[in-house]
């Protein structure tokens, strides 16, 4: 009886390490999934800000010089 008991807890053991794998595979899936989906929104919100301040920003002319002579 009791060799039955050890072999079943070494049994459970055993396929623990396995559950945990694929636990840490899905919360490493499910990381990846809300890191893409906030760089899309944020990259469109950023791409947006960026255009806004490059239209508000002017490059001064400077009329041109002519060579002294």
């Amino acid at each position: 009886m009791l060799s039955l008991y050890t072999n079943l807890m070494i049994r459970l053991r055993s396929e623990e390490k396995g559950a945990t794998a694929v636990e840490y595979g899905i919360m490493v899936a499910l990381i990846a999934v809300v890191i893409i989906v906030a760089v899309s929104l944020l990259g469109n919100n950023l791409l947006g800000l960026f255009n806004n301040v490059a239209g508000k920003v002017t490059v001064p002319t400077v009329p041109p010089t002519t060579p002294a002579g």
